[in-house]
C-alpha cells in the first residue's frame, strides 16, 4: 500500500502539477478498476470490486467505506507519505498506487502512530516495529481464522445454498464476539508479559533477559513425510502442537513459536522448564501414533524481539536438540547449575546419598529432589566450541 512523498507509488500517478485530489485509477475514474489494501501474498489481480459480495464484506468487517486514496489518508492524517508508506508496508499491506480504497479507520491508525512518535512516548523506529509486529501476528491469526475456522462453519446448512450465501450472515454475527474475544486475550498476555519483565532484577534484564530455552523435536519426522499422505502428517503436526502448547503453559512456560515438528519454548525459571521437557516426553511416549521425541535446553541471556528470542542460549538449545538420543532431555552446564542453585536437583547422586543419611541420622525428613542430572561427554558443537550437555531425567523417588 505504499507510495513515495510526492503520491506516486507502483501504478500511475498525478505528475507535479496534478490535483492530489485527482488521482489516476481511482473509483471516480473506473469504477472497475478500483483496488484495496491487500495482505501479503494476495494476488494483485484479485480484486473484490469485481465480486459485490466482497465489496460488502470488506465494508461490514470494515467498518467503513473506501474514501482515500494513500495521498490523501497521509494528507487527513497529517502524515507524510514516506512515514506513512513505511507505516503501511511494516503492518504487511501491499502496494495499490493511488487507488481510492482506505477508510476512516486507515486515516485514524496513522493518526494515532504518528501521535505516539509526536508525543515522544515512541520514536519513529518503534512505531515502525510496533506496525510490523502487529501486522504479522494479525496476519497469521486472520489466514488461521478463514482457512480453518469459518471454513468448517461455512459448509452449506442446505442443499442449494451456496458456501458464499452462508459467509455474510455468519461473519456478521462472529465479528463482535471475536473481536471481543481478542482483545481480552490481548490484554490478559499484556498484563502477564508485563508482569514477568518488571520483576526482573535489573534495568538491563529487562531488555536482555536471562530465561530457560527449549527445543522440542519429533524424531524422525523426515521419513514420516514419505510415508505418510498429507492429511495424516496435518493431523499430526496439530497433535503435536496442541499437546506442545498445552503443556507449556499449564505448567507456566510460553510457547515462543512452532515449527511444524519442532516447538520453541521459554520459562524465567529452570525447574519450570524441566517440568515442561520431561512432560512433554512421558506424554508423547504414551501416545503410540506420535513418534519419539527429543528436547534441549540452554540457559542463560536472551534477547527478545518481536515476542521472539535470538541470541547464542537459543543457539545452543538448538544445537542439544538435534544431539540428544530419543526421548530424553539435554540441557546444558549452566542450565544444570540453574537446577541446583534451585534445589530441584542434587550436584550428585552422592551428595544426594549424604543428605540422606545426614537427615536420618538427625531425624529429619531428607531432601527431595525432582530432577536427576547425569554429566555426559564433552563434545565439539557446531559454531558454539565444545560444550558439556547433561542429561535431565525424572528421580524415581520424584512424585509428579
Amino acid at each position: 500500500m505504499t507510495v513515495d512523498d510526492t503520491g506516486s507509488g507502483t501504478g500511475a500517478h498525478p505528475g507535479p502539477d496534478a490535483d492530489p485530489d485527482r488521482t489516476v485509477g481511482s473509483a471516480s475514474d473506473a469504477p472497475g478498476d478500483r483496488a484495496e489494501p491487500r495482505g501479503r501474498g494476495e494476488a494483485q489481480g484479485d480484486d473484490p470490486a469485481e465480486n459485490p459480495l466482497a465489496l460488502r464484506l470488506e465494508g461490514l468487517i470494515l467498518g467503513a467505506e473506501r474514501r482515500y486514496t494513500p495521498f490523501q489518508a497521509a494528507r487527513s492524517a497529517g502524515v507524510s507519505m514516506e512515514l506513512a508508506s513505511r507505516f503501511w508496508r511494516a503492518m504487511g499491506f501491499a502496494d495499490i498506487g493511488q487507488a481510492k480504497a482506505l477508510t476512516e479507520a486507515d486515516v485514524l491508525a496513522l493518526r494515532r502512530l504518528a501521535g505516539l512518535v509526536e508525543a515522544g512516548l515512541l520514536s519513529e523506529a518503534m512505531a515502525v516495529q510496533v506496525a510490523r509486529s502487529t501486522g504479522q501476528t494479525t496476519a497469521r491469526l486472520a489466514e488461521w481464522q478463514i482457512d480453518s475456522f469459518l471454513e468448517g462453519l461455512t459448509e452449506p446448512p442446505e442443499p442449494g445454498m451456496t458456501r458464499t450465501e452462508v459467509t455474510y450472515p455468519l461473519v456478521e454475527l462472529l465479528l463482535p464476539e471475536l473481536e471481543e474475544f481478542i482483545v481480552y486475550v490481548w490484554r490478559r498476555q499484556l498484563a502477564a508479559a508485563t508482569g514477568r519483565v518488571v520483576q526482573t532484577a535489573d534495568d538491563e534484564e529487562m531488555v536482555d533477559r536471562r530465561l530457560a530455552v527449549g527445543f522440542a523435536d519429533l524424531v524422525g519426522f523426515t521419513r514420516l513425510t514419505r510415508r505418510m499422505e498429507e492429511e495424516e502428517l496435518g493431523e499430526l503436526v496439530e497433535a503435536f502442537e496442541t499437546t506442545a502448547a498445552d503443556l507449556v503453559a499449564a505448567h507456566g512456560g510460553r510457547l515462543i513459536k512452532t515449527l511444524g515438528d519442532e516447538v520453541l519454548y521459554a520459562a524465567d525459571d529452570a525447574g519450570i522448564a524441566a517440568e515442561i521437557a520431561l512432560r512433554l516426553i512421558e506424554t508423547m511416549a504414551n501416545d503410540e501414533t506420535m513418534p519419539e521425541l527429543r528436547v534441549g535446553i540452554a540457559f542463560g541471556t536472551v534477547t527478545t524481539r518481536m515476542g521472539d528470542v535470538f541470541g547464542t542460549t537459543v543457539n545452543l538449545a538448538s544445537r542439544l536438540t538435534s544431539i540428544a538420543p530419543k526421548d530424553t532431555v539435554l540441557v546444558d552446564s549452566a542450565f544444570a547449575q540453574e537446577v541446583i542453585r534451585g534445589g530441584d536437583a542434587p550436584a550428585s547422586e552422592a551428595e544426594a546419598a549424604e543428605a540422606a543419611a545426614a537427615a536420618e541420622k538427625e531425624g529429619e525428613e531428607p531432601p527431595s529432589y525432582r530432577f536427576a542430572l547425569q554429566p555426559m561427554w564433552q563434545r565439539p558443537v557446531r559454531g558454539l566450541g565444545v560444550v558439556e550437555p547433561w542429561m535431565l531425567s525424572r528421580r524415581a523417588d520424584a512424585s509428579r
